[in-house]
């Protein structure tokens, strides 16, 4: 298994950037896509960016080009940079995994992320 911890959340104004963390620890080694999702009140979770072990990423079109997934392997980290905040980016964002036979797995915490003026 592995385990997800979350950071960096807060509040921030429209315009404004924020980097999300997330920690990995566990059976990193089996993991072969980390994903970013976020859930807003009332609305399902959503998966808005992926990178894959080979650094290929994809973003939903609601955070494309604003939104970058990063993955420090050295430090089990995977990152994600967000600019340019909308108050609709307002939600609990969470990170998660696949791996050969998880997808996902199990939840984290999530960090609440608060966009403002």
């Amino acid at each position: 298994q592995v385990q997800l911890v979350e950071s960096g959340g807060g509040l921030v104004q429209p315009g404004g950037s924020l980097r999300l963390s997330c920690a990995t620890s566990g059976n990193i080694f089996s993991i072969l896509v980390m994903n970013w999702y976020r859930q807003a009140p009332g609305n399902r979770r959503e998966l808005i960016a992926a990178i894959t072990s080979e650094g290929s990423v994809n973003y939903a079109n609601s955070v494309k080009g604003r939104f970058t997934i990063s993955i420090d392997n050295a430090k089990n980290m995977v990152y994600l940079q967000m600019n340019n905040l909308k108050p609709e980016d307002t939600a609990v964002y969470y990170c998660n995994y696949c791996s050969g036979d998880v997808c996902p797995g199990a939840w984290g915490q999530g960090t609440q992320v608060t966009v403002s003026s």
